[in-house]
């Protein structure tokens, strides 16, 4: 066999697979139009990371409708992740370039410009692993969410599957896991303390009193008025 033919064949093989890569995603994505999901791909890989430590490892994630998360958690998590969540079609042109912005001040990576639709993309079936290919796949989702799904339901999704601590998924369960309540019980304070963990929960779950949590929490009150909900 030719070189030739040998890499026309390679390139046939990879456009085949990443067909069928998208067909399966956007096969998910249509049955979650009406069903919850079972597990997500870091659901999967915290299981692992925890069995690895315990055979007895378990997750907490329980699914609720939208109607019953408080109203504050929903206001509190777009102020604090996505202030434009309504209005983007997934992508926020202008958060991402201020986060480059900011980044470049810091000389680090501080600041991600990731919207609530990516987040939920990645969640869904990604990992937490940083790549350039991750982040392309994150894109591809990222546009399948939006197209075949409302912005209701992109965020039902979101706050039902999002990370809240080592072994905790979702609201329901972050809000049992650290207040002894429903999701849909959640006071203001309650959604921004919940708000100012979700970029870094496992983190927080062990520091709940570290530094810059507390005026996170203030920031973020201060800004839930201005949420518009789906």
């Amino acid at each position: 066999m030719s070189i030739r033919r040998a890499v026309l064949y390679a390139l046939a093989a990879l456009v085949a697979v990443c067909l069928i890569w998208l067909v399966w995603v956007a096969g998910h994505v249509a049955w979650w139009r009406t069903h919850s999901p079972q597990e997500t791909a870091f659901m999967s890989q915290r299981m692992d990371e925890l069995h690895a430590k315990s055979a007895r490892a378990t997750l907490h994630y329980r699914w609720v409708p939208y109607a019953r998360i408080s109203d504050h958690l929903k206001r509190a998590m777009i102020a604090a992740e996505d202030s434009r969540f309504v209005e983007h079609e997934g992508f926020d042109w202008a958060g991402i370039e201020l986060a480059i912005e900011k980044n470049q001040r810091r000389g680090r990576v501080v600041a991600g410009g990731s919207t609530i639709t990516q987040q939920l993309a990645k969640n869904l079936f990604l990992s937490p692993a940083r790549s350039y290919w991750r982040k392309a796949g994150e894109a591809i989702i990222t546009v399948m969410l939006e197209n075949m799904l409302d912005k209701e339901r992109i965020f039902e999704l979101y706050l039902n599957v999002i990370e809240w601590g080592n072994g905790v998924f979702g609201a329901e369960a972050a809000s049992q896991r650290y207040f002894g309540i429903s999701a849909a019980q959640l006071n203001a304070e309650q959604a921004a303390r919940l708000a100012a963990m979700a970029p870094n929960p496992r983190f927080y779950e062990r520091n709940q009193n570290a530094p810059g949590l507390n005026r996170k929490i203030r920031i973020i009150l201060s800004r839930m008025r201005g949420s518009d909900l789906p």
